[in-house]
Parts: C-alpha cells; sequence; structure tokens
C-alpha cells in the first residue's frame, strides 16, 4: 500500500517528480551521491521513533538495548574502515560535527585556522560569517595560483598567530590533501591538527586518497559524498590525539552530547552502519578508485574542448572549471543554469583569486561520485564532457553586467531565452536517454 499517496498526495507527487529528475538527468555535485536500497530502508526504519539521549550502555531513557548494539556496531566497523581509536557516529551532520571540535579542543577568541572560503574551504573552517569565524580568531590560509595550498603562508601564519587548532580540508580542491605537511606545522606549535575528510572519507578507505590517521589528531566526515551513506556526520579520535591528549575521545563526546546536541538520529546511525558496511567490501575499493578514474577523463577532456580547470586536473572526485575565458568574472550562473535545464546539475562555486564574489563566482564545480554509482566509466565522462562543452557554447555570448542594477533585467532575460532554446531541448533529449539507460542502484 502507498500509505504517502493516502495520506499526503501532494508530497507523494513531488518525491515522484524529484525521483524522476534524479533518473533522467546527471548529477555531477561532488558532494551528493545515490545510497543503497539497503540505506534507504534503515532510514526509513521505525528507529526514527526512539529517542536515546547518551552513549550505549549510558542513555538518560529506556528502551534502548537495541538502539546501543546499532551504534556500537558502527563505531566498531568506522574504527577498522579508518583505523582510529575512537568514533563518536552520533553528529547530525558534518558543520555540526566540526563545531564539536572546535568545542572540545578551544575556548571562545582563541586562534584557529582553515583554509579561506572562496579557495575552496568549508565554511566551519573558520570562515567571517560562521560560528567558527564569530567566536575564534580566524587567520585563513590561502591556495597558489595553480589552487595547491600555499604552505609557505601556512608556516608563517601557524609561526605568528599559535593557532589552537588548524584544519585541512575542503569543498572545491581538486588535489589530495597534504596532511603530512599539516601535521609538520602543527606539531611544532603545539596545535590540534583536524583533517576534514568529508568529501574524501570512501576515497580514503579506498586507498584512492591519503590515509590521514597517522597524521592528524582529530578526523572528521560526513558520511554521505564518497562514503555513499545517509546524511549524517562523524568524528574519529586517532592514536595520535589520544597521545597528545588522553581526554581528548571524552572532551569530543561531551562536546557532542550535551554540549551542543540532545538525542541522536538512531535511524541515521543505523544507516551509517549499513553504509559502512558496504564500504568494507571489496567492490566499494574497486568503485571509489573508479570515481578518481572517472574524474581525470573528465578534466581531460574537459580541458581537450577547450575549458581552463584549477590545477589543470583531478586527483580526486571533483574538477573545478575557471570560466573567466568563457563569460568573463562572474560567469559561474551561466553554465550552471544552462546545465541544469540541459539536465546536468552541478554548481557554480568560486575559484582561487575570485575576480567575482561568492554570490556570482566565475567558475563550477563537478564530480563523478553520482555517475560512477551508476555504474559509468570513462567513456561515459568523454560525451558528458562534451555536452557541457556544448551548452556552454550555446550561451557563449554572455557575460554579467558590472552595473548591479542591470544584473537582475539581464539575468531573467538570459533565464527566459535558456528556458526557450531548442539547442539545449535537444541535448536534454539526449541526455535523458542516455541517463535513463544506467539505474541509479548499480551496485
Amino acid at each position: 500500500m502507498n500509505y504517502l499517496k493516502s495520506a499526503d498526495p501532494e508530497i507523494e507527487k513531488l518525491i515522484k517528480q524529484e525521483s524522476i529528475r534524479q533518473k533522467e538527468g546527471l548529477e555531477m555535485i561532488p558532494s551528493e551521491n545515490y545510497v543503497s536500497p539497503a540505506v534507504l530502508q534503515a532510514m526509513g526504519s521505525i528507529l526514527t521513533n526512539k529517542y536515546s539521549e547518551g552513549y550505549p550502555r549510558k542513555r538518560y531513557y529506556g528502551g534502548n538495548d537495541n538502539i546501543d548494539e546499532i551504534e556500537l556496531l558502527a563505531q566498531t566497523r568506522a574504527k577498522k574502515l579508518f583505523n582510529v581509536a575512537h568514533v563518536n557516529v552520533q553528529p547530525y551532520s558534518g558543520s555540526p560535527a566540526n563545531l564539536a571540535v572546535y568545542m572540545a579542543t578551544c575556548s571562545p577568541g582563541d586562534p584557529v585556522m582553515g583554509l579561506n572560503l572562496p579557495d575552496g574551504g568549508h565554511l566551519t573552517h573558520g570562515w567571517k560569517v560562521s560560528f567558527t569565524g564569530i567566536y575564534y580568531k580566524s587567520h585563513p590560509y590561502h591556495v597558489k595560483k595553480d589552487g595547491r595550498v600555499d604552505f609557505d603562508e601556512v608556516w608563517k601564519l601557524a609561526k605568528k598567530y599559535k593557532p589552537k587548532l588548524i584544519w585541512a580540508g575542503a569543498t572545491a580542491y581538486v588535489y589530495q590533501y597534504e596532511f603530512d605537511k599539516f601535521a609538520e606545522i602543527a606539531d611544532s606549535i603545539g596545535a590540534y591538527f583536524a583533517a576534514d575528510i568529508a568529501h574524501t572519507a570512501g576515497l580514503v578507505i579506498a586507498g584512492a586518497h591519503i590515509d590521514p590517521s597517522k597524521y592528524a589528531h582529530i578526523i572528521t566526515t560526513t558520511t554521505h559524498k564518497t562514503l555513499r551513506g545517509p546524511r549524517g556526520g562523524m568524528i574519529m579520535v586517532t592514536k595520535k590525539g589520544l597521545k597528545k591528549d588522553p581526554e581528548l575521545a571524552q572532551k569530543i563526546d561531551r562536546a557532542v552530547f550535551p554540549g551542543l546536541q540532545g538525542g541522536p538520529h538512531d535511524h541515521t546511525t543505523a544507516a551509517i552502519a549499513v553504509a559502512l558496511k558496504e564500504a568494507g567490501k571489496p567492490s566499494f575499493k574497486k568503485y571509489a578508485k573508479q570515481i578518481v578514474k572517472n574524474s581525470k577523463a573528465l578534466a581531460k577532456q574537459l580541458i581537450k574542448n577547450g575549458f581552463r580547470l584549477v590545477g589543470s586536473g583531478s586527483e580526486n572526485h571533483l574538477c573545478l572549471i575557471d570560466l573567466v575565458p568563457n563569460f568573463g568574472p562572474g560567469g559561474g550562473f551561466f553554465l550552471q543554469y544552462a546545465l541544469d535545464h540541459a539536465g546536468i546539475t552541478l554548481n557554480k562555486n568560486t575559484i582561487p583569486r575570485e575576480p567575482a564574489s561568492p554570490f556570482y563566482p566565475s567558475g563550477v564545480r563537478l564530480g563523478t561520485p553520482t555517475l560512477t554509482t551508476r555504474g559509468m566509466k570513462e567513456k561515459e565522462m568523454k560525451k558528458i564532457a562534451d555536452w557541457i562543452w556544448q551548452v556552454a557554447q550555446i550561451i557563449a555570448n554572455n557575460s554579467l553586467p558590472e552595473n548591479k542594477e542591470k544584473r537582475i533585467a539581464y539575468l531573467k532575460n538570459f533565464r527566459r531565452e535558456t528556458n526557450k532554446n531548442k539547442e539545449l531541448s535537444k541535448i536534454k533529449n539526449q541526455i535523458k536517454r542516455f541517463a535513463s539507460s544506467y539505474p541509479i542502484f548499480a551496485w
């Protein structure tokens, strides 16, 4: 019986429409993925009914015997996969996980360091409008012209400001994270070093990315993205972290609960456990390595077609296209909108030394996790790169007006013209036929 259709036909219809959109289009936002039917089943289970404040064997509510076993399973699986000493699987997502790290290691006003947001960093690594940049003294580091972290600057800032906490990790960084260099800097000044691997957790497990466990004191991650699980978060304390601070695990746990959260989402914990079990299979390692192969193939074809890529390629799961040669400063919106209309979903994004603004950035970010989940390989990446280039050529005569007052009318007209463009409609039909031949659950 379709309970949802009976109870709320409006929501049921919208979910069905979204399902069709995902099946008939190409999802290329690097932070997205498709979960397995088993993960979906755990997420939609009766576990959502339970309240479980506290930790296994130390709950504030009764009736948690089964919940305890589920959470312990998730912890045990994560410890094994990531080679860490302690795991907290209760954070609601990546941002709450990162906030808990601050609470466990810093006091308000302490100096911290992370990658500058327009350079590819994350809000919670100290960006000025984030809680982390408001309540802590943030000294962000930047990337060089080629998109790599400027470690000369990281050294300089660390020596000058003596941060209590240094972050490695990013949202739009096409290289592998050089954890060893960050560790050397953090160790030299006695700072905590936290590796945020939200984007690359699945790659780390598969050996397709450098493992931070022997370098960092703390590792945080979301459980979706390349890990291919539900939307949740984890905080891990390494053996090195416990050596620096024997009470670090307890500090992390207290920061999560009762510091920042109430009861955990038990249905999400179960789904995390399922995803971790799937990630421990040989097939997952093959999958994660294929993500990187696909990203490199995509980057190669994009460059061959005429795009300029930050870093001239990719070492992980994502590419970052610099669209200044195509549309001038602030052109990311144009390609995102046109591709969305054609059936390819990605996101506008800032580029290093952004000449415009985060509101109208000059690049787009795209990745291969979801395409790889659907069974696509290098050959398909070339085809998709060709479509992206074709769409860019169709809208090539557009540029963002410098006069802000003229932008509203200009962008309104651009959307109207794009929506009725017959060439884009033709490409959309091609993509629909292509995408529909690849199931969402391909493993």
